[in-house]
């Protein structure tokens, strides 16, 4: 009886001590249909800050196919407080050098390019909103495959 009171004390730490690192306050994807992200569609990713005293690392990935035609890919991130002020602020993020190389990571026919936005405090605690635009001219970009968005409480908060 006695060794199975402590099986369970060594699972319950165990459980505790892996629950424990650097996992994402916030990790969400949105997968474009038929890999086209057209202007009309707009993913939204909805954040609960917590408070505001901590600094955050947002992350923003995009994976294109190997065949995208572009050297970068323009959007606009609007944003939400909780208070209800709204933003918004073009981004270009940069999928091909000039010689046509990748610079991100590649697997097969997939490119993940990856920007973080590091030691960033949020004005208000509460629900955020960011919602993303395509910023090319075309109706449809073609060969993206998905955007993700990743919100990760800094471990030094200093």
């Amino acid at each position: 009886m006695k060794v199975l009171k402590n099986s369970w004390i060594v699972v319950l730490l165990v459980a505790l001590l892996c629950s424990c690192g650097d996992s994402p306050l916030y990790n969400k994807s949105y997968s474009f249909a038929n890999n086209s992200w057209e202007q009309d569609v707009k993913p939204v990713f909805k954040v609960y800050i917590p408070d505001t005293t901590s600094f955050y690392t947002i992350q923003i990935t995009i994976r294109t196919t190997t065949d995208y035609a572009y050297n970068n890919l323009w959007f606009f991130i609007h944003s939400r407080t909780p208070l209800g002020q709204v933003g918004r602020e073009p981004f270009e993020m940069k999928i091909a050098n000039p010689d046509g190389s990748w610079i991100g990571e590649t697997s097969g026919t997939i490119v993940e390019n990856t920007v973080y936005f590091k030691h960033r405090k949020f004005p208000q605690k509460g629900n955020y909103t960011f919602t993303f635009e395509q910023g090319i001219t075309e109706q449809s970009v073609k060969n993206i495959m998905d955007i993700s968005y990743a919100v990760t409480k800094d471990p030094n908060q200093n």
